[in-house]
């Protein structure tokens, strides 16, 4: 599913909530779609923050890295 379809969807499914409610097959597929646009926004998130760089006020330059715990 696209990302405009799925912001679509889940925004018909808010709006069908607070007028009339949800059945319980469509609160599943909220939960469902609400689940892909998180893992699809951290994604993107992620690969944006692998081509990052950080530049220190002494002129070095590094990779932003995943933090080690």
């Amino acid at each position: 599913m696209e990302f405009d379809q799925l912001i679509k969807r889940i925004n018909e499914l808010s709006r069908k909530s607070k007028a009339t409610g949800l059945n319980e097959e469509e609160k599943k597929e909220q939960t469902e779609l609400r689940n892909m646009y998180r893992s699809m926004v951290l994604g993107n998130l992620s690969s944006q923050l692998d081509t990052m760089k950080i530049k220190y006020p002494d002129g070095s330059i590094k990779d932003v890295k995943k933090k080690s715990e």
